[in-house]
């Protein structure tokens, strides 16, 4: 076999390959809007129950007394260490 026929052979391989692909991926694509369009129609329709909050808590841009004298009894550490 000459080189030209090898890379005519490769050639002719790769779109036969590449086809392929596309090919499959187009029927895939195909089965899984028919799978939908099959579902949507069947499914039955029940409405998802929405879930309400029983208590909502305020925000407030202030922190609690606790977290306040967390933190200046962590700042009061921090400066006792350095000095």
């Amino acid at each position: 076999m000459t080189p030209s026929e090898l890379l005519l052979e490769g050639v002719e391989l790769m779109l036969f390959g590449m086809g392929f692909v596309y090919l499959f991926l187009i029927l895939l694509v195909l089965m899984i809007r028919v799978m939908s369009w099959v579902i949507e129609r069947f499914a039955e329709k029940t409405p998802i129950p929405v879930s309400v909050p029983s208590a909502v808590k305020p925000v407030s841009d202030e922190p609690s007394a606790d977290v306040l004298a967390a933190i200046q009894s962590a700042i009061h550490q921090h400066r006792a260490r350095r000095g």
